[in-house]
This record gives structure tokens, sequence and C-alpha cells, in this order.
């Protein structure tokens, strides 16, 4: 029986990088549907499902991606809506990367901090999907996080994100100059820059000074990088005793979770992936 995955996109094309994974993860026919609403989900959902018996659904799976995290969220919240019994299929949800992304730069500070608990690390622009799931995932680690924005409000209303979603306390600090970062980092023995593309975060000037910084994470690949002085190909590159990971040295791992997530959907036809259950596959990955 081959294996079918149903890829919902709330853009009006669906992502071609998502279908082009899928396909190199398994999946034997990819169903793509691209402009999805909410509205639409649980036709689609009852489509992939009544058309094969529950001994057969795990061939079946759902992706959700897409370019908005909150319309994917909307999507997933349908989706899951739709199932009942043992008439459902595993879906996994990773709108703009936001979740692999995510659990693979915290698996890699995770990998060379020795573990997060009581760890202190501050995720510079963390309003964002990356450095919103980035702090959560390293909160739920037992890490201590510290969470910036340019704007207190912004960081504060993140924090209650949080809060609300994964029941996790972040600290919230503005960060809009190099003084204001300086004591973001205060103590931060790790650094993850999750802000917009081709924005600079955190000067070379800057964290070559902290001593209690040993690793810097930058999911930025588009110059400025987030973290100066960082490549986007370094993949815990030593510097002055820091460890350095840029945007692709973590793709490269953020790739080998996508897929394998992707591969899981097919095991059993009630997994349902989000952000803590793509970090179970990142830390399975690095061995954590």
């Amino acid at each position: 029986m081959k294996k079918i995955l149903l890829q919902l996109d709330p853009d009006r094309q669906p992502s071609v990088f998502d279908a082009v994974t899928a396909l190199d993860a398994g999946a034997d026919v990819l169903l793509r549907h691209g402009g999805v609403t909410a509205e639409e989900v649980q036709n689609l959902v009852f489509g992939a499902m009544f058309t094969r018996g529950p001994e057969d659904l795990h061939n079946t799976a759902l992706f959700i991606g897409g370019s908005s995290v909150s319309a994917g969220e909307a999507l997933l919240e349908v989706a899951k809506k739709a199932f009942f019994g043992p008439m459902r299929v595993s879906v996994l949800f990773d709108a703009n990367g936001c979740n692999t992304t995510a659990a693979a730069a915290v698996a890699k500070i995770a990998q060379n901090l020795g573990g997060l608990r009581d760890k202190r690390v501050t995720v510079l622009g963390g309003t964002g999907p990356v450095g919103l799931r980035g702090a959560a995932l390293l909160a739920l680690e037992g890490a201590k996080v510290r969470l910036t924005s340019r704007r207190l409000d912004r960081a504060e209303e993140a924090v209650t994100t949080l809060k609300e979603r994964f029941s996790v306390s972040a600290e919230a600090v503005e960060a809009s100059s190099v003084d204001e970062t300086a004591r973001a980092l205060e103590g931060a023995e790790a650094v993850l820059a999750a802000g917009a593309a081709g924005v600079t975060l955190l000067p070379e000037s800057l964290w070559k000074t902290l001593p209690a910084l040993k690793v810097l994470a930058d999911v930025n690949a588009v110059p400025p990088l987030g973290i100066e002085g960082v490549k986007s190909h370094w993949d815990g590159r030593e510097i002055e005793g820091k460890l350095l990971f840029g945007a692709l040295g973590i793709g490269g791992l953020k790739m080998k979770v996508h897929k394998a997530a992707l591969a899981r959907l097919f095991e059993t036809n009630d997994a349902v992936l989000d952000a803590e259950e793509v970090y179970a596959v990142a830390k399975e990955r690095l061995g954590l």
C-alpha cells in the first residue's frame, strides 16, 4: 500500500521545499493543496481518512506547513478536531520550518552545554516563530530563559504566550541597544539569535567579552547575520573558547529531523508532531 501524504498549506502555492523533503523522506504520493482555509480542512481530512480502513490508516499522513505559523496553527486545530475514534491519521506541523529549526538549534545547544537544566540561556529576537519555540523548548528542558525584543511589550507578550501554550516561564527583556543586549546576556552560557532575517542582534565586540558564554547559535542565514562574526556554515567552530553555530550548520540537523519526523508519521496513525514531539526527534538524532 502506498504511503500518501496530504500537504495542506495556507499559502496560495504550497511549499516546494516541503514537497521535496516529503518525497525524500519516503512518501510515495504527495497530495498538495495551497490556499487552504480552516473551513476547508475537515473535508480534506475526511477524504484522506475515509478511503482506508483503520488498520491501513498508518499509510496516510498529514503535513501542515506554509509561511504563516498562526494560519498553520488554525489549520492544525481543525484537523485534530476532525479525528474520532480509530479514524485518524498522523500529522506533522512545521509552518515556516518553525518546529524543526527550533528543535535543531536547541538540541545543538543542549549537546554542547552538557544538558540544559539550570543553564541560563538568552533568546535574542524571541518573539518570532522560531524564537518562541526555541525559548519554550529550552524552558521545558529546565533552562533559565531570557527572551528579548527591541520592545519590552512585545517580549512580555511572547512570555505570556509561552505560559499559555507551553506552561513555561521566561524573563522578558528589552534589548534595543548594545548596553541592553549586554545586560540580557549577563551570566548566560548560551545564546540563540532568532530575529528577523538580515538584522544583527549581537555584535562580535560584545560576545567576545562575555566570559560565561559558551555556545552561540544563529538561525539567520541572510547577511548581515544575527550574530556578527559567525559564518552560516559553521557547525561548532571554536573561537576564543566559544562554540559557534550558523544557520546552515544548524540546518543540516534541521533537515535530518524534518525527514525523520515525516518518516515517523507512517509508523502509526495517531501521532501529532508539534514542537515538543519534533524536539524529541532531534534529541534522538543526537543521542541526548
